[in-house]
C-alpha cells in the first residue's frame, strides 16, 4: 500500500465529512483504511447511524444501495458502480416478481445480496449472520421463499428444520470450493479447524466445524485456541484474521482448478486505493435510487432491522403486487 494514497485518503474524509466503510472481501490495505470493516449486516448498520455527510462503501454496490435505503439524506459513494455480484445477476426483478406471484401466501426472505428492486417485492431481508434469528420469527404455518442463494437457504432450512422453496442461485466464488480437494487438504493437515461459509455447496460444509458468516468465522479464528485452520471462503477475510492471530496457520480451501485464484472475488476486487481517493475527490460515482422505490425496499430491510432488535413485526397476509 502506498502510503501517500492512504494519508491523502485520511486527509479526504476530514475535508469532505465523509466515512469509509469497507467490507472483509476487500484488499487489506483498503480495510486499513477503512472507518469499519465488517459483514453486510454490519455495514448496513453502520450505513444507518453514522453521522458524517458522505459514506463511502467499499465493497458492492448492493451494499451501498442497502445504505442509501436506510440513511436517504446522506451522499453514498462506490469506488465503482461496475462492483456487482453474481447473486444479484442471478436474480433478475422480472424473474423474482414472477417466481413470488406463484407463491402469493409465501414470505419472501431475500439474502441482502439483491438489487434494490427485488428488495422492493421481498418481505424481509437476511444476511449469513442474521438469518436463523429472522427466519425463526415467521410463523411456523407459513410458507418460506427463500433467495438469491440456493445454498445458504439450504443450509438454513436443514438447520431449522424447516422447508423452503429455494430461488437457485448461488455466489461464484463460494460454488468453486472443492470437497475432493478439501478432504485430501484435511488428511493433509489433520490438526486444522475447518470452517466455511453458508455459501459453499453442502458436500463442502460436511467437512466444517464451523459454519457461519463471515464475522463469525473471523470470531471463531479469534477465540478458538487451535494454531490452524482451513478457511472456506473469500481470501479478503485472511486480513483481519491474520490481525487478530497473527500465529495462526491460515490455509485457504481449495477449488477445482488448482492454478486460478477463483477464492477471490472478482466483483470485490474492481476496488482500490486510487479508485477510493478519486471517489472522495469527486464525490462519484454516487449510488441514488428512485424515491419510490427506495421506501418501497426499505420495508424489507426495515423488518431486518426489527427483528435483530427485538421488536415485533406484522407480516403481510398475502403478496399483491
Amino acid at each position: 500500500m502506498s502510503y501517500d494514497i492512504a494519508a491523502d485518503i485520511q486527509r479526504l474524509k476530514k475535508e469532505k465529512n465523509a466515512v469509509v466503510l469497507a467490507h472483509y472481501y476487500e484488499d487489506g490495505d483498503i480495510q486499513d483504511v477503512a472507518d469499519y470493516v465488517g459483514d453486510s449486516f454490519y455495514l448496513a448498520k453502520m450505513g444507518q447511524t453514522v453521522k458524517e455527510q458522505v459514506i463511502l462503501l467499499a465493497g458492492v454496490v448492493f451494499m451501498a444501495e442497502s445504505v442509501k435505503i436506510l440513511n436517504p439524506t446522506k451522499t453514498v459513494l462506490v469506488p465503482n458502480l461496475e462492483a456487482s455480484c453474481s447473486l444479484v445477476k442471478g436474480a433478475p426483478y422480472d424473474k423474482y416478481l414472477a417466481w413470488r406471484r406463484q407463491h402469493p401466501d409465501g414470505i419472501a426472505v431475500t439474502y441482502i445480496n439483491s438489487s434494490a428492486e427485488v428488495k422492493s417485492i421481498s418481505d424481509v431481508i437476511i444476511t449469513s449472520s442474521n438469518a436463523a434469528q429472522i427466519v425463526d420469527s415467521i410463523p411456523k404455518d407459513r410458507k418460506v421463499l427463500f433467495g438469491p442463494d440456493q445454498h445458504l437457504g439450504r443450509w438454513l432450512s436443514k438447520k431449522l428444520n424447516r422447508p423452503f422453496e429455494l430461488w437457485q442461485g448461488a455466489c461464484e466464488v463460494h460454488v468453486l470450493f472443492n470437497a475432493k480437494r478439501l478432504y485430501e487438504l484435511i488428511q493433509q493437515h489433520p490438526d486444522a479447524v475447518v470452517i466455511a461459509h453458508p455459501e459453499c455447496d453442502e458436500s463442502v460444509l460436511q467437512y466444517a466445524s464451523v459454519v457461519g458468516s463471515t464475522s463469525r468465522l473471523l470470531e471463531e479464528v479469534e477465540k478458538n485456541p487451535a494454531t490452524k485452520f482451513i478457511v472456506a471462503t473469500e481470501t479478503g477475510i485472511f486480513h483481519q484474521m491474520q490481525k487478530k492471530r497473527p500465529e495462526a496457520t491460515l490455509i485457504q480451501a481449495p477449488v477445482l482448478d488448482a492454478g486460478c485464484s477463483c477464492n477471490n472475488c472478482p466483483y470485490m476486487k474492481m476496488n482500490n486505493m486510487e479508485k477510493i481517493k478519486h471517489a472522495l475527490e469527486t464525490l462519484q460515482p454516487e449510488v441514488g435510487l428512485d424515491e419510490t422505490l427506495r421506501v418501497k425496499a426499505q420495508v424489507s430491510l426495515d423488518r431486518m432491522m426489527a427483528i435483530t432488535s427485538g421488536k415485533p413485526v406484522q407480516w403481510p397476509a398475502e403478496f399483491t403486487v
